[in-house]
């Protein structure tokens, strides 16, 4: 066989799944379709601190472009919630890089330009058909991000919502000073349906801005328009340098559903996982669990179950608070997203810690002190709609 496991896909799930199973001595190979590592990038380009904790990760200088303190959430009528959290504007090309270097140092053979075509189970191999000829591996970890058609090849439904994609195109812009900010801004309301638009200060005169929409379609054109020349007027800008255009999805409330099957397992946003630190880390539990699995010569669904198990142990009520979240603000007229701006707006939000659902109890509890009416805009969610 070529490796014990292969793994298609070089995202930052799949790099993460790669590692921990070669460093718990399986051989394994990374098959990506890019011919060079993160280019073009995933429309990513901002995260926070908390988010890499969640891996276990620290950033690193090579790929931070600026340093942000924070992030101020905007209401349809300005209200504004601020948010100190230490967090980084990134260079996506640059962290797919330093993964990728970091991950073949453990002696993963990876292996770019390589299209995989089909998965065919052989026996106790698996045959990867791919551009560049023929692979086989006891186990297949599939990571190919959230356009991913080879986990439908082999028969797995990976999201419970998956008309819950939200869509997204990103500008690379230029202007004087525009990347001086030290806070992410994050605006909601119904100009983009069931997310945001963003502003990401870069540093010096770069910036990004975006728009991220959800059961609109897979085409946010319109939504990206409209807010470039909102961000035109909310900045006292005549006219912006684009200087990259970017486009994708993410599975931000799409939910997990089926992700493991004998000798198959789907991780990073083929499974709906989301988020870079969230997927990092489903990376390195799947990873763990097949290094085990390869150990003990049983890759069935059972003996894999125990990554589905650490993961939903992990994750699984955090991301249906996430849901429940935005598809609570997606349903939300634009007046009640303002109401709801103002129950937080200039207070200190510095008593919100744990996990998230310590931190959802917080809020609540923190709602029902100041404003208990508030409470009811949460009735959205059971809106047919």
């Amino acid at each position: 066989m070529d490796a014990d496991i292969i793994v298609i896909g070089a995202s930052p799930a799949g790099l993460m799944a790669a590692r921990n199973a070669c460093e718990k001595g399986a051989a394994v190979l990374i098959l990506e379709k890019k011919e060079k590592i993160g280019s073009p990038p995933h429309p990513a380009n901002s995260f926070f601190k908390g988010m890499l904790d969640k891996c276990g990760e620290k950033a690193d200088p090579s790929y931070v472009v600026h340093y942000l303190k924070g992030m101020k959430i905007i209401s349809p009528s300005g209200r504004t919630v601020e948010v100190e959290a230490p967090g980084y504007a990134i260079d996506k090309t640059a962290f797919d890089r330093f993964y990728a270097e970091k991950v073949m140092k453990t002696g993963v053979d990876l292996r770019t330009g390589v299209k995989v075509q089909d998965i065919q189970k052989e026996g106790d191999k698996f045959t990867v058909n791919t551009s560049a000829g023929v692979f086989t591996s006891k186990l297949v970890i599939i990571s190919d991000g959230i356009n991913s058609k080879i986990a439908s090849l082999v028969g797995l439904k990976t999201m419970k919502h998956p008309e819950d994609i939200a869509w997204g195109i990103e500008l690379d812009i230029r202007s004087p000073g525009l990347g001086k900010p030290k806070m992410f801004e994050y605006y909601i309301g119904n100009h983009a349906p069931g997310w945001k638009t963003t502003y990401s200060p870069r540093g010096g005169d770069n910036a990004a801005i975006g728009a991220y929409v959800r059961r609109c379609g897979p085409d946010a054109t319109p939504y990206l328009n409209a807010w470039v020349e909102n961000f035109k007027k909310l900045k006292g800008l005549e006219e912006l340098e684009v200087v990259r255009k970017l486009s994708g999805g993410d599975p931000i409330v799409t939910l997990p559903k089926e992700y493991i099957a004998d000798g198959i397992m789907v991780v990073g946003g083929a499974a709906g996982q989301s988020g870079i630190g969230y997927a990092m880390r489903a990376g390195q539990i799947c990873g763990d669990v097949a290094a085990n699995a390869i150990s003990k010569g049983d890759v069935s669904k059972s003996s894999l179950l125990a990554y589905q198990k650490d993961w939903r142990k992990e994750f699984l009520a955090e991301h249906y608070l996430g849901r429940i979240g935005l598809e609570t603000l997606r349903k939300m007229t634009d007046r009640e997203i303002d109401e709801m701006a103002k129950v937080f707006e200039k207070e200190d939000l510095s008593f919100i810690h744990g996990s998230s659902v310590e931190q959802a109890m917080q809020v609540f509890a923190f709602m029902l002190k100041k404003k208990p009416s508030a409470i009811l805009k949460c009735r959205a969610f059971l809106r047919n709609r």
